[in-house]
C-alpha cells in the first residue's frame, strides 16, 4: 500500500468535508516541555476526524485548545475561515464547541438532570428553574443514547460506563457544531459502543464536525473518515482514512507496525494462592445479586483474564475480593490458606492483596500529591529506617518504577495531574507493585493507554508472574484477554458462564459466554 502524504490529505479536504475549523502554525509551552510544535490540523464538518498517538504526543494539549481551556503559545485557531480568540469553556461553547473528557468532570452529588444542564439551566417565564422540561429533555437524551436511567438518580451511584454515557449526554444537550470525545468508549461495553456509534453517524450525518480520540485502532478504522497523527507534539501523518491501516497507524504513532501483547512466557504455575468459593454480594436496597456465587482459583503464576459486559459483576467481585464490602460480601476467600472475606482492604493489602481500581481518578490517585508520592504511598513502611522514611530509599524505589513502567515523567516531584492519562494509570500500577503482592487484582489496566504503553504494562504483567505472583484481571478488550490471559473466565449477571484453559478459548465463544441471559444473541 502507497504511503499516504503526510499533511496533505487531511488538510486538503474532499467536497464532502470542508474544513470547518482549523489549526494554523500552533505551538504551546509549558515550563519546562513544549507540548505542541507548529501543528497544521483541520477539522471536517460532517466526518469523524480521528486523532491518535502515544500518551504525552499532544493530543489532550490539542484538544484543550480548541475546547478553549488552553491558549496557544503562538499559531492561531480559524473557524469558518476567520480568526478566532478562545479565551474559556464558555466562549468555545458559543461558538459551538463541545468536549467529553477523557477523566469525567462530572457532580457525584447531583442528579443526571442537573450535571446535564448546570450552568444552563431551563427557565420558563419566571426566573425558576423548569425542572420538569430538564427531566424531560434529560430522559430523551437518555433515550437517544439507549440508557433507560432515571434522570433524578445521583451521578454518584452510577458505574463509571453509566457515568460516560451521562457525559456523552451532557455534550449532545448543547448542540455542539463540533464534538469532541476523547477516548468515550474506554468505559463502554460492546453493545454500548455499537449505540455511540450509532449516534455519531446521526450527527456526522447532520454536519457535526467531531474529533475522536481513541487507543483501539480497530475502532479508528471503522469509525473514521480523516486521520491525524501525533508524536511528541508534531503531526507525523494525516490521511483519508481510506488510504491507510492499522499497521500504518502503528508505525506513523511507534515507528513500527506490530502490537505487542507480551503472550505467555514458558513458565509452570505453582499451587492455588487465592481460592474464593460461593461468593455472593447483593444488590443495595434490591432484590438479586451483583456476584452470584461465584468460584474463582487462581495459582501462583497463573494470569487469569475475566471478561464480560458492563453489570457483569466483574469489578464487584475484585471488589469482594479486596475487601471493599466486608459487611456484605458472603462465601469464602481464602489467600495463601488466610481466610480474609470480611476483611478490610488494609488488612487484605498487609495479607498480600493490590489492586488497580478501574476509576483512577476517584479511586487510584490522590491529585494533591506529586507523580513520587503517588508512586509510594502504599509502601511507606517498607521504605523506613527504623522510625523514620529513607528519602533515599524513597527515591531509588521511585526511579525504578518510573524505569520499569516507561513513565513519561520530566521530574517525580511535579504533580500527578502533570502526566498523561495513561501515565497515571501507570502510575496506580507502579503503586500496587510496591506494596509486594501474592496476587494482584486489575480492573481495566489498560484503559486510557496507548500501545506503547500497553506493551509496557503487559511485559510487567509477565514478569511478575514468573516470578510467582497471581495476576486477576478485567477486560473488555478481546484481543488483550486472549492474548494475555492463562486462563480466561467470562462472566453475565453476576455468575461465571465459561471457563476456558490455554488455547480454548475464541472470539465467538467468549462473546457468546458474555452475552448469556442478556437477550443480545440471534
Amino acid at each position: 500500500m502507497s504511503e499516504p502524504t503526510q499533511a496533505a490529505s487531511a488538510t486538503a479536504p474532499g467536497p464532502h468535508a470542508p474544513a470547518l475549523l482549523r489549526l494554523s502554525s500552533v505551538t504551546k509551552v509549558y515550563p519546562g516541555t513544549t507540548a505542541l510544535r507548529n501543528v497544521d490540523f483541520a477539522l471536517h464538518a460532517g466526518a469523524v476526524n480521528v486523532l491518535v498517538g502515544e500518551n504525552g504526543a499532544g493530543k489532550s494539549t490539542m484538544m484543550k485548545i480548541i475546547a478553549g481551556i488552553e491558549r496557544p503559545t503562538q499559531g492561531e485557531i480559524l473557524l469558518d475561515g476567520r480568526a478566532v480568540q478562545l479565551h474559556s469553556t464558555d466562549e468555545a461553547r458559543k461558538l459551538g464547541i463541545g468536549i467529553v473528557h477523557q477523566e469525567l468532570n462530572l457532580f457525584p452529588n447531583l442528579t443526571i438532570t442537573e450535571n446535564l444542564f448546570l450552568g444552563r439551566e431551563l427557565t420558563g417565564t419566571g426566573p425558576a428553574i423548569d425542572m420538569a422540561e430538564q427531566r424531560r429533555q434529560a430522559s430523551a437524551l437518555l433515550h437517544a443514547l439507549e440508557h433507560a436511567l432515571d434522570p433524578d438518580t445521583l451521578v454518584g451511584d452510577l458505574r463509571i460506563g453509566q457515568q460516560q454515557i451521562v457525559e456523552i449526554a451532557r455534550a449532545l444537550a448543547q448542540d455542539a457544531r463540533i464534538l469532541i470525545l476523547d477516548e468515550p468508549t474506554s468505559a463502554l461495553s460492546a453493545p454500548e459502543v455499537e449505540i455511540l456509534f450509532r449516534v455519531i453517524r446521526d450527527l456526522r450525518a447532520r454536519g457535526v464536525g467531531i474529533v475522536y480520540i481513541s487507543h483501539r485502532l480497530e475502532e479508528l478504522v471503522r469509525i473514521g473518515d480523516f486521520i491525524t497523527v501525533l508524536r511528541d507534539g508534531s503531526i507525523t501523518g494525516s490521511a483519508e482514512m481510506t488510504q491507510v491501516d492499522v499497521a500504518w497507524i502503528v508505525r506513523q504513532m511507534v515507528g513500527a507496525s506490530t502490537r505487542d501483547f507480551a503472550r505467555a512466557a514458558d513458565h509452570q504455575w505453582g499451587d492455588t494462592v487465592l481460592k474464593a468459593q460461593g461468593i455472593r454480594l447483593g444488590r443495595p436496597g434490591a432484590p438479586g445479586f451483583l456476584v452470584d456465587g461465584v468460584d474463582l482459583a487462581v495459582r501462583r503464576g497463573e494470569i487469569v483474564g475475566i471478561y464480560g459486559l458492563m453489570g457483569a459483576g466483574r469489578t464487584e467481585l475484585l471488589e469482594c475480593i479486596f475487601g471493599c464490602h466486608p459487611d456484605r460480601a458472603r462465601g469464602s476467600l481464602c489467600l495463601d490458606g488466610r481466610e480474609l472475606l470480611g476483611a478490610d482492604v488494609a488488612t487484605c493489602i498487609a495479607a498480600g492483596l493490590a489492586m488497580i481500581p478501574e476509576d483512577r481518578k476517584a479511586d487510584g490517585l490522590i491529585p494533591t500529591l506529586s507523580i513520587g508520592a503517588n508512586l509510594t504511598l502504599s509502601s511507606l513502611l517498607r521504605l523506613c529506617r527504623g522510625a523514620f522514611l529513607s528519602l533515599v530509599r524513597e527515591r531509588e524505589a521511585i526511579d525504578r518504577s518510573v524505569s520499569a513502567l516507561a513513565i513519561k515523567a520530566r521530574d517525580p516531584a511535579h504533580d500527578i495531574g502533570s502526566l498523561s492519562g495513561g501515565n497515571q494509570q501507570k502510575v496506580v500500577i507502579g503503586r500496587a507493585l510496591m506494596t509486594g503482592p501474592k496476587v494482584l487484582l486489575m480492573d481495566e489496566p489498560s484503559r486510557g493507554i496507548d500501545i506503547s504503553a500497553k506493551s509496557d504494562v503487559f511485559k510487567v504483567m509477565r514478569d511478575l508472574s514468573a516470578t510467582g505472583i497471581g495476576i486477576v484481571f478485567v477486560t473488555s478488550d478481546l484481543d488483550e484477554v486472549m492474548a494475555l490471559s492463562d486462563r480466561i473466565v467470562v462472566m453475565s449477571n453476576g455468575r461465571i458462564t465459561a471457563e476456558f484453559g490455554p488455547g480454548e478459548a475464541t472470539q465467538d465463544a467468549i462473546v457468546a459466554a458474555s452475552a448469556a441471559g442478556h437477550n443480545l444473541l440471534p
